[in-house]
């Protein structure tokens, strides 16, 4: 098997304690089915090119150049060597800033997680800060120069060793009152709480990333092969269109209680009922059996 290639290396330190590091990517979609665009007609992969906007020419590599749009169709041009200054100077270095309790950290800032490994020397090191932060159950936040940008990474403990997962900048994460501006103040309460809450602890589980599924791309793969062994897939039907019901009801009978069940339930207290009466009629003829005997024995 071949070791997987580090995508960065440098070093980690806290305090005056340094140790070599590095990178590997931790989440990839290199496995996912890759496809090519071809010409229909011919059947031939078809070429991307870059090509003029106003006279439709193609445009060679050494003459493309990055632009920042200030107004339509005004431009400031910015060459290769002007981009490359720009890139912030690197010592390669993870500086910690600080340990903050893993209880505080926001997943929305969560960007790429990296496996951060140590490289070759520093191993004690490395083990001295992985242990210390699993017995303080803390995480690391560190800065560094990472893809050509000054990037935060979170850097938390994980099975043997740490994951390192760079973080969304602010002004890259929106603001979730926009997301939730229209939505009511409702208070709910009641039955309709109470079933939720039952739902919700007849659902209660534990997380298994191995069983889940990627259904698109095993339904890709299927016809991929149903394609090369010259077959055609069924169709699939179109799904049911849901009944209409009010949310009380969908939640009952999401519970287990449809309308037919409540239904027997009153149909079978009703005969609990009926019956509770019957033996009762019996006790008062048992009672009257005795006092005609009487009679009878009398006359």
């Amino acid at each position: 098997m071949v070791a997987p290639r580090a995508n960065w290396k440098g070093y980690i330190k806290f305090g005056e304690v340094t140790c070599p590091v590095a990178l590997y990517t931790a989440a990839s979609t290199s496995d996912r089915i890759a496809f090519n665009t071809l010409n229909r007609k011919t059947g031939n992969r078809v070429k991307r090119e870059f090509v003029d906007g106003e006279t439709g020419d193609a445009v060679e590599r050494d003459d493309q150049v990055k632009g920042y749009e200030m107004e339509n169709g005004q431009y400031v041009v910015l060459e290769p060597e002007e981009m490359a200054e720009a890139v912030p100077d690197s010592d390669k270095t993870l500086k910690i800033e600080a340990f903050i309790p893993c209880s505080q950290i926001d997943t929305i800032y969560f960007d790429k997680p990296y496996y951060l490994a140590p490289d070759k020397l520093g191993t004690d090191a490395f083990v001295l800060l992985r242990d210390g932060m699993k017995q303080e159950k803390v995480a690391a936040i560190a800065r560094t120069v990472l893809f050509r940008r000054v990037r935060t990474v979170l850097i938390r403990v994980h099975g043997n060793g740490l994951i390192a997962s760079t973080l969304n900048f602010d002004y890259e994460v929106r603001s979730a009152d926009k997301a939730f501006e229209d939505l009511p103040d409702l208070k709910i309460e009641g039955e309709m709480l109470d079933l939720a809450e039952h739902i919700i602890e007849t659902k209660k589980g534990s997380f298994d990333a191995s069983s889940f599924d990627d259904r698109y791309e095993a339904a890709v793969a299927e016809l991929v092969k149903a394609k090369i062994e010259g077959r055609s897939l069924p169709k699939r039907k179109a799904p049911a269109a849901s009944k209409p019901g009010d949310l009380l009801q969908a939640l009952r009978e999401s519970a287990g209680m449809s309308a037919k069940k409540t239904k027997a339930k009153r149909t079978a207290a009703n005969v609990n009922k009926g019956a509770a009466r019957k033996p009762a009629a019996k006790s008062a003829t048992a009672k009257s059996k005795p006092a005609t005997a009487q009679k009878r024995r009398a006359s």
